[in-house]
């Protein structure tokens, strides 16, 4: 049966986003809550919208559901993980900025995504080590018509599991049950949940400027502290003066600013 839960401890990996959240729903739904063996969790890197922590808490509330909140952290020069819950979590960007500073300045890039592999994918391990388990099955909300970014585990601990994408569940699946919650998460289709994010595409990016310019300096100070750049062709200072210089028309014209290919200038 789709979404019914294998005898093994399973991790059911929450990102905070409506498709994780529906499969959350569906899983609860099926196996009639959650035994012992199986941990939901949430990693806040620092830079998650508020809306974003607020959906996390709510999904809990509303469902009866234990999430463990996670962050990344270093203590005397050693990696560990700190639980936080939507009170105490960081938002500031502070996991995220003491990573960056542990590389020395280097930031994460389209090539080298080590902020999600640190931020999220070790500190889970981390703490599922801690509890004392030796392997488990990784539970993924990627959707049927995601096929791309299915993959096996790279790590002997853990194998991935999909169920939405064994159940054939789509985009607009996932967007039909919101549409008939008490509750649901208040940000826009598209924006994501790292409010900023180098993989956005640069008309998102813009209108992060033009709407939440506080977030996005976080971004731009990394960048003027490195002397790098999250992006092979662009960087946040410049793209922020564009957009004030420019005013909002520029958001009427599609050709202005690149949004094909997510945002990945070729031309």
């Amino acid at each position: 049966m789709n979404y019914k839960l294998p005898d093994n401890n399973v991790l059911i990996s929450f990102s905070g986003g409506r498709t994780s959240g529906y499969m959350l729903h569906q899983i609860l739904k099926i196996n009639g809550g959650l035994p012992d063996t199986t941990k939901v969790i949430f990693c806040n890197t620092g830079r998650e919208d508020n809306a974003t922590l607020d959906f996390v808490r709510d999904c809990e509330v509303h469902w009866n559901c234990k999430i463990d909140w996670l962050e990344y952290q270093r203590i005397d020069n050693k990696v560990t993980f700190e639980k936080v819950n939507h009170n105490s979590a960081s938002r500031d960007g502070k996991p995220f900025q003491t990573l960056i500073n542990s590389k020395h300045g280097y930031l994460p890039n389209q090539q080298v995504r080590y902020c999600t592999e640190e931020l999220k994918v070790r500190t889970i391990k981390r703490y599922l080590v801690s509890l004392g388990w030796e392997t488990w099955i990784n539970t993924v909300g990627i959707r049927a018509d995601e096929q791309r970014r299915l993959r096996s585990s790279k790590d002997k601990r853990w194998s991935n599991w999909y169920p939405l994408a064994e159940a054939n569940e789509t985009k607009q699946t996932v967007m039909n049950f919101w549409k008939k919650q008490n509750f649901d998460l208040q940000i826009t289709p598209g924006a994501g949940n790292c409010v900023g994010c180098f993989l956005k595409a640069e008309s998102t990016l813009a209108a992060m400027w033009r709407e939440q310019p506080e977030h996005m300096q976080w971004w731009a100070d990394q960048e003027q502290s490195s002397g790098t750049t999250f992006h092979k062709v662009r960087n946040y200072t410049e793209l922020g003066a564009f957009v004030h210089r420019q005013g909002d028309w520029i958001f009427d014209d599609e050709n202005f600013l690149c949004q094909a290919n997510d945002g990945e200038c070729t031309g």
